[in-house]
């Protein structure tokens, strides 16, 4: 997992919005959910909270 996703999954478990990570990034809003989306798949969760939960148990926030 790259720092980025790294980065992202940090602002997500600290409970931001699509559209606060992007306003904090820079990266558009759309942006933003594609990348979330990715991470969902990726982590094989279904919900953001379930992916905060995988990504703790991996040790990746």
């Amino acid at each position: 997992m790259s720092e980025a996703d790294r980065h992202l999954l940090t602002l997500l478990a600290a409970g931001l919005k699509d559209e606060a990570v992007a306003r904090h990034t820079g990266m558009g809003a759309r942006t933003v959910s594609r990348h979330v989306a990715r991470l969902l798949r990726t982590l094989n969760a279904r919900t953001r909270f379930q992916a905060g939960v995988h990504a703790a148990r991996r040790g990746l926030v």
